[in-house]
């Protein structure tokens, strides 16, 4: 009688490890669903370095399509992360894409009529490849 009372709970402790969870089940459903779904609201994919561009209506990868701009003061520790600037087809807009903008929208300058790209805080000059912000020089291009 206790082989048979032994041999029953055995089989029902294996049977238990054999069948999986609901919820183990739902947390490989999530997780398949999770892979790729990093889009936005217009369809850009971050994982794929994809971001929005209002000058072209369409996501970007802002470091091919762009112009670099570095830091003019490097920081001490870690890694450079550079702006980006993109013009328009007419050349009287400017994109610009900071690396700190947390919310992920870049900033739209007009070109004046001396040739300089502003708005409010922010200017750059494309002849000198210098970005302004406050007046003061912050982000500047390799010009050769």
């Amino acid at each position: 009688m206790k082989k048979l009372i032994l041999t029953a709970a055995g089989l029902v402790v294996l049977s238990a490890c054999n069948k999986p969870s609901e919820t183990n089940t739902a947390t490989v459903k999530n997780e398949q669903r999770a892979v790729g779904a990093d889009q936005d609201d217009h369809g850009c994919k971050a994982s794929a370095g994809q971001t929005w561009s209002e000058l072209k209506q369409n996501c970007i990868q802002v470091f091919n399509e762009g112009f670099r701009l570095n830091p003019v003061i490097p920081p001490k520790e870690g890694a450079v992360t550079s702006a980006f600037i993109l013009m328009s087809d007419d050349q009287n807009k400017a994109e610009l894409f900071l690396p700190d903008q947390h919310d992920h929208h870049s900033i739209i300058l007009t070109k004046d009529d001396k040739g300089i790209y502003e708005n409010g805080q922010y200017r750059f000059d494309p002849v000198k490849s210098v970005l302004f912000f406050n007046g003061k020089e912050q982000y500047k291009g390799n010009v050769e």
